[in-house]
Parts: structure tokens; C-alpha cells; sequence
């Protein structure tokens, strides 16, 4: 990959410093209770906007980046499986940080943590809302109030979901690669078979649900299409994992960074010429079929605390009403254990 560029390969965003990330799609949580991590139920496709300038508003092409459809209060979450070296991963929700809470920077900060590290942290499915928890991302338009940027800022401009990556400095790529050759030469030199026998090099859990690796627009008026934020929906157990690296280990420049546009299904249809998926899953109706949730726990990493700003944000039901989908509780045995039981370039904007 050319330094500095993003780019999409199949549906995976590929970022500068090894950094693979894919939208998924899942199950909407209840908004009340605390529940086990949900189903992936297949990827959001992704499209490069600058594909599309005919049909895409005008402010979307001054911001760049890709595009993706999803529902009214359809649930997301991210998946960074692939990512192999390590690297830290900002995450905006309308350029309010999903970690800290904070603005949107530049710049990476441990007071408070406002970034993910990666391959450590596998997945992000909501924001940093409580202490081994988070609450889902979910879609809502803006004008309502209800996005977490709504809510956090006062105003909803921006919408989407942001992305910038920040591998280690040269110093400490050069040290941890020179570790990983020695581990090895190392784990090649140990008997194969019986007690003691070699294990494969640790990396991320599948994600949840994870399945095996697996034209131009039309010509129309371009117009000013709904614009669509991430809300929260249900609380789920996951944890933000904090960094055991001091900050001086990291890059202080961004290597790559990219705008994710939220685009209602018929916004697609016309933008892209492109059937959208099918709607979600009816979450009552895959846990009465016995599919699998899922629980992931990883005993030697710490938990960030959460965060004021973030505790205080409210499910998008105060807004849109209740949700009157039918929960099941699934049952013990369907919830399982995880871990311890190149396209063409993005085009970046202006954001």
C-alpha cells in the first residue's frame, strides 16, 4: 500500500499501518439490560464516494472518503481482524471520540485514552459507556438530536463515522518486528508433537459470527441526500482495552485517515444504481432458532474507565419510542466463549 493512502479490498477499509477494518452487520440489543455480544450477520458493503460524484451531494465530495447503506436504527459494529502489526485506531461518531468522549483530534491522548490498540482490541461494537461495557452503535438521522454527537455537542454537522490510524515509530516497528522473527526461530526450534509441542503465533479471536475469508453510477441530478449519525442502543459486556505502551512508542502523525458516510437504503439505491441488503435479522426469531451469542474476556488486559460524557448519552428509543420487538433471553448454552474459554485508494477530504 502507497504510504498514506486508505483503501478498500472487497469490503475492507485498509488503513496505513496494517489496520483492516470492516463494518458489520447484527442484531439491535434491547435498550434495557445489560447483554451478551451479539451476532456478525455479513459485512456493510463499502464504495468509494469519488466513484459517484454525479450522484453524490456536493459536501460529500468535499469530505471524500467511502459510503456504506444502513437501515433506520440498524445496528453496526467494527471488526479489525486482519490487522496483524500493532497500531492504535481513533473512532469517531460524528467526530466525537467513541473512547474518551472528546472532540475529534489529530493527536493521540492517554488522559483520556481516546483510541483503540490493535490487534489487541478486536472488535469495537458500541461506544465506552460503563465499566466493562458499551452501548451499541446504532443508525439514526440527524435533525433529531439523537446521535451521540447530537447529544455530546449540541449540534449534529457532521454525521458518519471517522477513522485514523497511527502505527508505532520506527524505532519500535523496527524492535517488535526483530521480537516476532526471534519468537520464530524460536517456536521452529521447539519439538512438534506430545508435551511441549509448538503452538501457532497468538492472533485476534474470530470475530463474532465471523464467516471464512471469503460500475459507475447513474447518471442522475445530484441532490442533498438524508444524513444519517450513529446513536447508542443496548448496553452489551465488552471492554476497551487500555494501552500498555507509553504514548512516545506511537507515530505523533496519523498515517491514514477516512470519512464513512452513513447512507439510507434508497440514498444507495439512487446513488450507486445498487440494490441495498435485505433488512436485518429479527433478533426474537434467530434466538428462538438456538444461533449463537457471544461472550469474549481476556484476563491480562485493563479495562479503560468509562467516561462521563459518554455514560450520559441515551438510547435512540427516547427519540424514536420504544422498541417493541419481542426479546428472548438466549439460553445458556448458546452463548459462546471467545479468546480465554488492495483496491484502489480512498480519496480523503475536508472534516
Amino acid at each position: 500500500m502507497t504510504e498514506g493512502t486508505v483503501r478498500i479490498d472487497g469490503d475492507t477499509l485498509r488503513l496505513p499501518g496494517g489496520v483492516q477494518v470492516r463494518f458489520k452487520r447484527t442484531l439491535r440489543l434491547p435498550e434495557t439490560g445489560t447483554h451478551a455480544l451479539p451476532p456478525g450477520l455479513g459485512d456493510f458493503p463499502i464504495r468509494r464516494v469519488e466513484d459517484y460524484t454525479d450522484t453524490v451531494p456536493a459536501e460529500w465530495r468535499a469530505r471524500g472518503g467511502v459510503m456504506l447503506p444502513v437501515y433506520l436504527r440498524e445496528a453496526m459494529w467494527l471488526s479489525f481482524a486482519g490487522t496483524s502489526e500493532p497500531a492504535t485506531l481513533q473512532v469517531g461518531v460524528g467526530k466525537v471520540c467513541a473512547v474518551s468522549g472528546k472532540k475529534w483530534s489529530s493527536r493521540l491522548s492517554r488522559d483520556p485514552q481516546n483510541y483503540v490498540v490493535l490487534p489487541r482490541q478486536p472488535w469495537l461494537d458500541g461506544i465506552n459507556s460503563g465499566k466493562g461495557t458499551v452501548r451499541q452503535f446504532v443508525a439514526v438521522p440527524l435533525g433529531l438530536g439523537a446521535t451521540v454527537e447530537g447529544q455530546v455537542t449540541g449540534e449534529e454537522v457532521w454525521g458518519g463515522v471517522q477513522l485514523q490510524s497511527f502505527p508505532l515509530n520506527d524505532g519500535e516497528l523496527a524492535a517488535w518486528r526483530e521480537a516476532e522473527r526471534r519468537r520464530a526461530e524460536e517456536l521452529t526450534r521447539m519439538p512438534v508433537g506430545g508435551y511441549g509441542a509448538a503452538f501457532p503465533m497468538a492472533a485476534a479471536p474470530p470475530a463474532p459470527g465471523a464467516a471464512p475469508a471469503s460500475a459507475g453510477a447513474p447518471s442522475v441530478p445530484r441532490r442533498s441526500a438524508p444524513a444519517m449519525g450513529l446513536g447508542v442502543g443496548g448496553s452489551m459486556r465488552q471492554e476497551i482495552y487500555r494501552d500498555d505502551r507509553p504514548l512516545r512508542a506511537w507515530a505523533k502523525e496519523p498515517a491514514g485517515r477516512v470519512f464513512v458516510h452513513l447512507v439510507t437504503p434508497p440514498e444507495w439505491r439512487r446513488i450507486t444504481g445498487e440494490a441495498p441488503p435485505p433488512s436485518p435479522v429479527d433478533r426474537a426469531a434467530y434466538t428462538r432458532a438456538g444461533l449463537p451469542w457471544f461472550d469474549y474476556y481476556d484476563q491480562d488486559a485493563t479495562d479503560l474507565a468509562p467516561t462521563d460524557t459518554l455514560g450520559s448519552v441515551q438510547p435512540v428509543g427516547d427519540w424514536l419510542g420504544d422498541d417493541h420487538e419481542p426479546w428472548q433471553q438466549p439460553s445458556p448454552h448458546q452463548v459462546k466463549p471467545l479468546k480465554d474459554a488492495p483496491g484502489k485508494p480512498v480519496e480523503d477530504g475536508d472534516w
